[in-house]
Formats: C-alpha cells, structure tokens, sequence
C-alpha cells in the first residue's frame, strides 16, 4: 500500500471555475487522478439551495473536484488553489491505494 492525500474542491457550476482547476490540475500540477463529480443539490455556508428542475434553463449545480497524488506534491498544489478557490470550500484527508 502507498500513502496518499485525497482531496474534494467544492464549487459551483455557475462559478466558472470548473475548467481553470482542471486544466491546472491536468496540465500543471500533472496529478495522479481527477474526477469531476456533478451533485443534483446541495447548499453551503450562504445556506443557497442549488437544484435542478425540469424547467430550469441554466444550471447552478454543485460541483465536487476529486483528486489525489502524494501528500508532498498535494501540499503544493493546496497552496495554489487557496488563490483560486473560496475559503472553506477544500477539503483533504490520508488515505491508502493498494499499488503492485
């Protein structure tokens, strides 16, 4: 097993910030793994409900970014996304990957 940092970015899609992370993530920061995950709803600190209905025409979605790499280069990338992500809205623990 390998030790790991996983961490969840929580925004919405209305933020616009979607592709920027990813492209840093991607491009830059060249991380182990990323998943994109698209919530139904959800609300935070402002206590906003974001949901979908059949009638909405734009979508104000939660969105979660999920990755993980060594806890060295995520303490790194953690100390980039502070500039581009909303207090309060990262979130990181250990964790284990059973590698060959």
């Amino acid at each position: 097993m390998k030790q790991i940092t996983m961490v969840r970015v929580y925004l919405t899609e209305s933020e616009g910030k979607l592709n920027k992370l990813l492209s840093y993530l991607h491009d830059k920061s060249k991380v182990r793994g990323v998943t994109v995950l698209r919530g139904i709803s959800g609300f935070g600190q402002s206590g906003k409900i974001h949901s979908s209905h059949l009638v909405d025409l734009s979508l104000d979605l939660p969105v979660i970014i999920e990755f993980f790499d060594t806890p060295e280069k995520v303490t790194h990338i953690l100390s980039e996304l502070k500039s581009l992500v909303e207090p309060n809205h990262i979130v990181y623990w250990s964790a284990s990957i059973i590698d060959n």
